[in-house]
């Protein structure tokens, strides 16, 4: 591998030939009744859906839209004074040299007085990774830094325990097929409680998105899920932010 390969592209990219913006959606912690983070979702420059933007990733412009997206969202998130966390999504497959690709983030959010502490990384939904070591190579030299960590659609068959057991994030986020009617279903309530514990001992916090109704946030409070993500608490909001008035708590 050439070492100097995030370096070149960085420098010898051609500009992006497409805009784009975001969208905010909170993560909220139903016991403190607090915002936890907004995740930034991509959308087009007038909030057009992320497959929109998304299709126009090619081989060739990947590393460029991956180093963009880092650097709007936490523009945008300074300019709305945003206070909670703010979690980014990544392509772990745009990244060659984790200490030299993650540096024009940490200028950003020096230039922006975004605290990196205050910063998630994680996987991109539906990013397959097929090295599974290179990912928490990654993610390690993100949580040395001082960045927090994420795997997304944990359970979803791309980031599993596998994965786990040669890396720890601070945070793995349930994928939604689990979430889905478990207050109706034994089988998920049983699977869910299970990586809940496991969490525990490893010391991960656990949130769980993609929460559509009020029953099925009160399942997952009971098993002892306190983060939590989904269109029942509130909508992604196009350039702007959820505040904890407008969240619709659960009790």
């Amino acid at each position: 591998m050439d070492t100097g390969a995030g370096c070149a592209l960085c420098r010898d990219a051609d500009p992006l030939p497409f805009d784009f913006s975001y969208a905010f959606q909170p993560i909220v912690d139903v016991q403190a009744r607090e915002v936890f983070a907004h995740e930034a979702l991509v959308r087009g420059p007038a909030g057009e859906p992320a497959s929109s933007v998304l299709s126009r990733i090619t081989a060739d412009n990947r590393y460029s839209f991956d180093q963009a997206c880092r650097e709007k969202a936490i523009r945008i998130a300074a300019t709305l004074n945003l206070q909670s966390h703010l979690s980014i999504n990544f392509l772990p497959n745009a990244i060659y040299r984790p200490e030299v690709c993650i540096r024009s983030t940490l200028q950003a959010a020096e230039r922006h007085g975004f605290p990196v502490e205050r910063i998630i990384f994680e996987t991109v939904e539906g990013e397959q990774v097929s090295d599974g070591r290179w990912l928490a190579e990654i993610l390690s030299e993100y949580k040395r830094i001082g960045f927090k960590t994420a795997i997304d659609d944990f359970g979803a068959g791309f980031a599993g325990l596998n994965l786990l057991a040669d890396f720890q994030p601070d945070i793995v986020k349930l994928d939604m097929a689990l979430i889905r009617g478990i207050d109706r279903s034994p089988a998920r309530r049983a699977i869910v409680a299970g990586v809940v514990s496991m969490c525990e001992q490893l010391a991960i916090d656990v949130i769980a998105e993609g929460i559509e109704t009020g029953d099925e946030a009160h399942c997952l409070e009971d098993i002892g899920i306190r983060l939590m993500q989904g269109y029942w608490f509130a909508r992604p909001q196009f350039e702007s932010a959820v505040r904890e008035a407008g969240i619709a708590w659960t009790r």
